[in-house]
């Protein structure tokens, strides 16, 4: 089978999938080797047919939607535990700080549980903590989203209204220099634009897969933010600032 055969038997494959792992490919493809998939999936990806990860692909769609946090948890995990240590060295203690729900906010509470800070959340992963918690955390009502591990809804928004924060960080979908900062709904994007407004300073979590991406409902534009990201992206600098991990 040619490249191109096999590239399109992927594409196929992940007609109706969100995520598949390099393993299971390869049962579709005896006698391939692993290393001829992942050549097959970076030429996928960069053609923007996929967006390929380390151990699989998954489908690249002009949207983009919600992962199940499980999954979410398992892709760029390397990038997301650089931005969280990064992120964690821009909290003071004694600050009040709000952290979003999401993969990335996930790891950046393991990091700031045992500093003198007080945390408002609506990141159910918190529940799952094992260690000893040094922090004062809020965890704020709403309408519990188990696939995201959120708590949004209009509940959360009138809490929201009366809290302000010392420093915002907020999880993201899709970040874009033109269609700004997206969410796949509107209570998510509501819950966002709240907190930005009402924190002094607001931080989007993201690795560079989100970049250049547009999921279904604009949260804000991007105006006073900062990124921290594992990479930089020229576009999205001209508007916001990016902090990288060894910066």
């Amino acid at each position: 089978m040619i490249p191109y055969e096999r590239q399109e038997k992927i594409i196929r494959l992940l007609a109706d999938k969100d995520l598949v792992k390099i393993d299971q490919l390869q049962e579709s493809f005896p006698g391939v080797s692993l290393s001829t998939l992942r050549r097959d999936l970076k030429t996928l990806e960069k053609d923007g047919r996929i967006e390929y990860l380390n151990g699989g692909g998954i489908k690249s769609a002009p949207g983009t939607g919600e992962l199940p946090m499980a999954e979410k948890s398992s892709l760029h995990a390397e990038e997301k535990q650089a931005i969280a240590v990064r992120a964690a060295e821009e909290v003071l203690d004694g600050e009040s700080i709000y952290i979003d729900s999401g993969s990335n906010s996930a790891l950046l509470f393991d990091r700031l549980l045992s500093r003198h800070i007080t945390i408002y959340t609506t990141n159910t992963a918190v529940f799952s903590v094992a260690k000893e918690i040094t922090a004062t955390i809020v965890i704020l009502g709403g309408r519990y989203t188990p696939e995201i591990s959120s708590i949004s809804g209009t509940l959360t928004e009138n809490n929201l209204r009366d809290l302000y924060f010392d420093r915002a960080f907020l999880g993201v979908n899709g970040i874009d220099d033109v269609n700004g900062v997206t969410t796949p709904n509107i209570s998510e994007a509501t819950k966002k634009r709240l907190i930005r407004e009402n924190a002094k300073k607001t931080y989007l979590l993201c690795d560079h897969s989100k970049f250049h991406r547009t999921s279904t409902v604009r949260a804000f534009d991007l105006e006073d933010l900062v990124v921290i990201s594992d990479q930089i992206d020229p576009l999205i600098k001209k508007h916001v600032p990016i902090l990288l991990p060894e910066s």
